[in-house]
């Protein structure tokens, strides 16, 4: 039996938007942290600077945006019967790799070949 990849791609949406959220309320934090500080952190022998950590949370942040618009594509390729078409040669994608990779666009071929 096929899976419900409509529902795959909802679940997979859900847990990207907490994260995204969380990410978000954690780079505001560090932003708040770094205002009240009089602390000069890119000198601290202890670690990593406040600026370090506020661009590692931004870039997790940003990933979670681009995966967030890979999943809404791969939703509309749902709705338009594209879904689960490779972009690349046009063959399917295998079920396995849809179902662990829901906003795929390429077949194991086509990713290998990347």
């Amino acid at each position: 039996m096929e899976p419900d990849f409509g529902q795959l791609l909802r679940e997979d949406r859900s847990t990207t938007v907490r994260l995204r959220d969380s990410l978000k309320r954690q780079v505001a934090g560090i932003v708040e942290a770094s205002e009240w500080t009089a602390n000069d952190d890119e000198h601290d022998p202890e670690g990593s600077t406040i600026a370090y950590e506020r661009a590692q949370a931004q870039g997790l942040l940003r990933q979670a945006q681009a995966d967030l618009e890979a999943l809404d594509r791969a939703e509309e390729r749902l709705r338009d019967g594209t879904y689960g078409t490779c972009l690349h040669c046009g063959r399917p994608i295998g079920t396995p790799r849809l179902e662990a990779l829901p906003a795929t666009t390429s077949c194991i071929s086509c990713a290998d070949r990347r």
